[in-house]
């Protein structure tokens, strides 16, 4: 029996050694799509590289006789959760996402929610600022329109020269401390934020020191996902497991 994770979320690397741990009799493989090229180490097997759209999905399922499918992809991933609902509807193999929950402004926040990306970037204006953006690497091209600003870019993997006469990397992993984003922040005299709600603690921080410092938040929205069961919670994919009939845990749940 074998159970499908599709990760690229902390999540997904959580459930991955809760499994290994707790159900060895399950074969759990875990997919990752390749855009991290030094993921961190996993307990259980894994794949690299997308499936062929929807008919390379369905074609795994059934060659690897796959029981069950946890999405536990990032809250960002726009096609893998649909190719996901498709082929498994297809193949009749049951289907779990783990969501977890967007962030939502506090007291004292200023935030700007935008739909996409193209509409973070016009929400900078034409008035140069000095931006700190934190959406990852795919999509920093749509910011290349506007050269004006002064951008402090945060990204996991390298992005090599960028055509912007006034940008700053930082190749970094969080966590991220929200002491330490205040400090790095008000060094480098960030005049605006632009993050996706990814939701979690793991990037936090920034949002906590944007809050101190008093300073706006231009928060992109996530895209839709489509219609499934889901958790907000990997420890309530364990119990789903069990009622779908895969495996019995030593308290009978």
């Amino acid at each position: 029996m074998t159970v499908l994770i599709l990760g690229g979320t902390s999540e997904a690397a959580a459930l991955d050694q809760l499994l290994a741990e707790q159900v060895p009799e399950i074969r759990a493989v875990i997919s990752l799509a390749g855009h991290t090229s030094d993921p961190r180490p996993l307990s259980l097997p894994s794949r690299i590289g997308g499936f062929g759209g929807i008919a390379g999905l369905r074609e795994y399922l059934v060659d690897e006789g796959v029981v069950a499918v946890i999405d536990a992809t990032h809250p960002f991933a726009a096609i893998m959760p649909y190719h996901a609902e498709a082929a498994c509807k297809a193949e009749g193999v049951p289907l779990l996402a783990i969501r977890r929950e967007s962030w939502r402004p506090q007291a004292g926040d200023r935030w700007r929610s935008v739909p996409d990306i193209g509409a973070a970037v016009e929400a900078l204006g034409a008035e140069p600022q000095r931006v700190f953006l934190t959406i990852g690497r795919l999509e920093l091209p749509q910011f290349f329109a506007a050269p004006q600003h002064r951008y402090l870019i945060r990204v996991i993997e390298p992005v090599g020269e960028l055509p912007l006469p006034h940008a700053k990397v930082l190749q970094q992993r969080g966590p991220f401390e929200a002491e330490a984003e205040e400090r790095l922040m008000h060094r480098e005299g960030t005049q605006i934020l632009v993050s996706k709600n990814a939701g979690g603690p793991m990037t936090l921080g920034k949002l906590v020191a944007a809050r101190r410092l008093g300073l706006p938040v231009v928060m992109i929205e996530r895209p839709p996902k489509p219609d499934v069961e889901y958790v907000t919670h990997i420890d309530q994919v364990l119990p789903w497991l069990v009622a779908q009939g895969l495996f019995v845990t030593e308290r009978g749940v």
